[in-house]
């Protein structure tokens, strides 16, 4: 089993702002120990106050995910500050918003970059911390991974990425019986600094599909996982029903995403888009955990604390629903 939080030495990528600096906050005040990983020192040395004032300890390592040799770099300093990694979270990630004959093929391998390979060099540097201290790799992926958003390609291939590389390896560190846990979360449409940044071609700056969800939905997930060994965790109620329908009929879901240009207009704010992002550098003074959209961000996490933490929980509610449907079509058949 996991250590106590309190006990845990974390790395998490992608922590200058958004999940990534929620997740940070939440786990410094839990007591953890905590490897900031980002490419904007002065925001990390921002988010390292917040997480010793919290109660944790926290190490700043201005790194770039994409690169595999500065990934390298942040594990080595992280377990000869702390002397070991117990979680490590792969959760920097970038898009760009446009159709695919809009976005260039150099546009479209940054994504790749960042939001796969940097989840496999993190990955590859955690997983020997990992097997010595029984720890657990959480790789922060999204719904898109499983359901394919229009104007997100390179985002969702990336993602779909991370859940193959994920699974494959989970049931390789399984055969092996190597004690490490890996879990995916995938979260829904979440309200964070994400679209802010997001290079646009829509002609206005992209917004989450509501209903969007807090930041600390998914942060929470992240502590969460941390102690209690977890396969998936999808972050956002709305999230889950969209991959049941998807599993049901893609077609269906495809007609219904399409149908009028619904997943178009979905993603497209009414604000013009200032032109800014961090795709290839990162965007100054750019520390926030909200993004713009908190108006349209429904409260809570709830779902996931009923369901997603308690798989048990999970399993009885669909076989529950399953069986009310068989029931239905049973009915309906002698009618």
């Amino acid at each position: 089993m996991p250590r106590p939080l309190s006990e845990q030495v974390v790395v998490v990528t992608g922590a200058s702002s958004g999940i990534g600096r929620e997740a940070a906050r939440m786990l410094g005040r839990r007591g953890a120990s905590i490897v900031l990983v980002a490419r904007d020192e002065a925001m990390l040395h921002e988010v390292a106050a917040e997480v010793e004032a919290a109660g944790g300890q926290a190490l700043v390592a201005a790194e770039d995910v994409s690169d595999a040799v500065q990934v390298l770099q942040a594990a080595d300093r992280a377990a000869a500050h702390f002397g070991r990694i117990d979680t490590w979270v792969n959760n920097a990630g970038i898009a760009t918003y446009g159709t695919v004959e809009q976005t260039t093929v150099e546009e479209m391998r940054r994504v790749v970059e960042v939001d796969l390979l940097g989840t496999i060099h993190g990955t590859k540097t955690a997983l020997p911390h990992l097997r010595q201290s029984g720890g657990t790799l959480i790789n922060v992926a999204s719904v898109a991974g499983r359901l394919p958003v229009p104007l997100l390609a390179a985002y969702s291939a990336a993602k779909h990425g991370v859940m193959g590389f994920s699974d494959a390896l989970r049931m390789e560190l399984d055969h092996e019986r190597a004690g490490v846990t890996v879990t995916t979360i995938l979260p829904y449409g979440i309200n964070t600094p994400f679209f802010n940044h997001a290079r646009s071609r829509l002609g206005a700056l992209p917004r989450p599909t509501p209903p969007a969800y807090p930041p600390s939905a998914v942060a929470e997930a992240i502590v969460w996982a941390a102690e209690h060994p977890t396969r998936e965790i999808v972050v956002g109620g709305a999230g889950k029903s969209a991959l049941l329908l998807r599993r049901l009929s893609p077609a269906l879901v495809d007609k219904v995403m399409t149908l009028g240009g619904l997943a178009f207009r979905m993603q497209k704010s009414n604000r013009p888009d200032d032109g800014v992002d961090n795709l290839f550098a990162p965007v100054p003074n750019s520390s926030a955990v909200e993004g713009d959209f908190g108006k349209e961000t429904v409260l809570g996490n709830g779902y996931a604390r009923t369901f997603e933490f308690h798989p048990m929980r999970q399993r009885v509610a669909i076989a529950g629903a399953l069986l009310a449907l068989a029931a239905l079509v049973r009915r309906a058949g002698r009618g």
